[in-house]
């Protein structure tokens, strides 16, 4: 009897406790100062930050936080992935198509460490997340305690910046420095670790109003752009180079009002897809290892080229000796160890690309270069890109057919491979935030998640991944999250039944010795689709495909997989051997 009245005492007590602090939250003004545990501060910070949704899977460490996010069900959505790296990769799919902080939590040991990759992933691409893990109490550090994990120092490598919270006190300020440093000057990931008493302490917590807007800074001086100025007007063949940076500053109408200003022609990196209209007749298509022929020969004879919010990543120079060898370059990143890292620039200012466009584009004259256009619109003409639709159920087929039902309300996420250039290549891509994919650490497995991620933020949007085989195989599980959720995410899987670039690789420089690149699995796609709660389709030409998009497009509850049989040896082309100048693409093989 005295154990029932003492359950029902706690039970009041916590249903009091519940009270007060929705109470105070709703009217935050009149509640400047409150005692909360560390774990409900972690939660009021998150509001603080304009956080409405979290991904995530509880264990025993973070048990607290999730105690509170209980309570705060009606303010935060916790979205439950099936693994932590899905959670992570959905934060980030989230934070690319929103524009805000994408945020996941992780309990100790392996849910910590299952992060990691999303975590690279991210720093890699500059996208903005804050990871929060729970490690063991402040006594057991140290002890090799069960799941106990320094998880702070495994991801210094590889994050912004990381912090360990041993106290109630540090909660607060650490999260909002956390979410300040991770939106800031060049995004990335915050890794925020605070140990389970931590969370379980009592503190005075004060509500502070966030300024979440992101500061465009510019550090250039007057001399740095008039600089840039001087080679922007005295040149014949200019070239814009854009990346990434330009999507995450959102300065992509400034990208444009530039072009127009000094009157020449755009090239873009995988990561900056959607910066320029893939329609406009002054893009010259995607620069790097499977560029345009177009943008090959445009770098090798422009006199000037602009990089803005671009690195010079291995994968856009080729050759490094031989890249751009008629140009002088500017280069304009947030990022000052991004200047003169890969390519010595001869003009460069640091800085925010919509801020610096703005002020650069008063700057320069307004210029004309009809020749050298021309000369691009020739190129364009005679290496096209597209080509005739002959019958064949060829990649190219597939990603114009998903092109044409997906419509401009649409996300396309990507796995890594083949169909990753593919999608790239093929896709029409106007508008930024619309092209999702793992540039820099080329993710395998990054794609479904980031598609929930990107199906949460944009929920009237069309999403589809487009993934291989091989990656689907990763992390297929979060179709049941996908399910879970209702969320109608189109899972394309372009299935040759090999791990298509790397068999590429072996059939054009190891002498077709394909060793463990054939994959022989026994899926039934439709059946393991099915199995999760999705819709399942088997594409092996055009008019299947156009069916199952359809179908897909029109089921706004339900995630759907749709099953491409291609052939195994279709080579994504244009392609840079290794070595090569990016000059010397290939562009046909005649044997396959």
């Amino acid at each position: 009897m005295m154990s029932i009245y003492a359950d029902s005492i706690i039970g009041l007590n916590n249903l009091f406790f519940f009270y007060i602090v929705h109470y105070c939250s709703f009217f935050r003004k009149e509640c400047s100062t409150l005692k909360l545990t560390g774990a409900d501060i972690v939660i009021e910070c998150m509001l603080e930050q304009g956080v409405d949704t979290v991904f995530g899977y509880p264990g025993g460490s973070i048990l607290n936080i999730y105690d509170s996010l209980y309570r705060y069900s009606d303010k935060i959505t916790h979205i439950l992935t099936a693994h932590e790296q899905g959670a992570a990769h959905a934060a980030d799919g989230y934070a690319r198509t929103s524009g805000k902080v994408g945020v996941v939590f992780a309990t100790s040991g392996p849910g910590a460490t299952n992060l990691v990759t999303g975590i690279a992933t991210a720093m890699m691409d500059s996208v903005p997340i804050v990871a929060v893990t729970c490690n063991v109490t402040n006594a057991l550090l140290g002890k090799d305690s069960f799941q106990e994990v320094d998880i702070v120092g495994v991801t210094t490598p590889i994050t912004k910046h990381n912090f360990l919270v041993k106290s109630a006190e540090e909660i607060a300020p650490t999260i909002r420095k956390a979410f300040k440093i991770a939106r800031s000057g060049r995004p990335g990931p915050v890794l925020i670790d605070i140990t389970k008493d931590a969370t379980a302490q009592m503190c005075e917590y004060a509500y502070e109003t966030q300024n979440i807007t992101v500061e465009r800074k510019v550090e250039g001086s007057d001399e740095d752009f008039k600089a840039a100025a001087e080679l922007i007007n005295n040149a014949e063949r200019p070239l814009i180079y854009a990346g990434g940076g330009v999507i995450s500053a959102d300065a992509s109408e400034e990208l444009k009002a530039f072009r127009t200003k000094i009157d020449s022609p755009v090239t873009l990196s995988v990561m900056g897809l959607g910066a320029f209209p893939a329609s406009d007749p002054n893009f010259t298509g995607m620069i790097g290892m499977h560029g345009t022929k177009t943008t090959s020969l445009a770098v090798g004879e422009c006199d000037l080229l602009i990089a803005i919010g671009a690195r010079f990543s291995d994968r856009v120079t080729c050759d490094v000796k031989t890249f751009a060898p008629n140009a002088k370059v500017i280069h304009i990143d947030a990022d000052r160890a991004e200047i003169n890292k890969n390519i010595k620039t001869d003009a460069s200012i640091v800085g925010d690309a919509k801020a610096v466009l703005e002020r650069l584009t008063k700057e320069v004259k307004q210029c004309r270069h009809t020749e050298w256009l021309d000369k691009i619109y020739k190129w364009e003409k005679e290496y096209p890109i597209h080509h005739p639709y002959t019958g064949e159920f060829t990649p190219q087929v597939v990603m114009e057919t998903i092109n044409a039902a997906i419509g401009r309300d649409s996300i396309a996420t990507t796995d890594v491979g083949q169909h990753q250039m593919w999608a790239a290549q093929y896709l029409m891509v106007e508008r930024p935030r619309k092209f999702i994919t793992s540039g820099g650490l080329g993710t395998m497995g990054f794609g479904l998640g980031a598609a929930i991620g990107a199906q949460l933020a944009n929920p009237d949007y069309v999403v589809v991944n487009i993934t291989g085989d091989g990656c689907f195989h990763m992390n297929l599980q979060e179709l049941s999250t996908a399910a879970k959720y209702d969320l109608p995410v189109i899972d394309v899987i372009i299935n040759n039944n090999v791990l298509g670039m790397v068999r590429q690789w072996q059939n054009l420089f190891y002498e077709k010795r394909f060793s463990n690149t054939t994959l022989d699995k026994k899926t039934d796609y439709e059946m393991v689709a099915r199995g999760f709660g999705a819709n399942a389709y088997t594409a092996t030409n055009k008019e299947e495909l156009e069916a199952a998009m359809r179908d897909a497009v029109s089921h706004r509850d339900t995630p759907s997989v749709i099953n491409c049989v291609i052939d195994p040896d279709d080579f994504v082309l244009p392609m840079v051997p290794a070595g090569h100048s990016i000059e010397e693409p290939i562009l046909e093989i005649n044997e396959k």
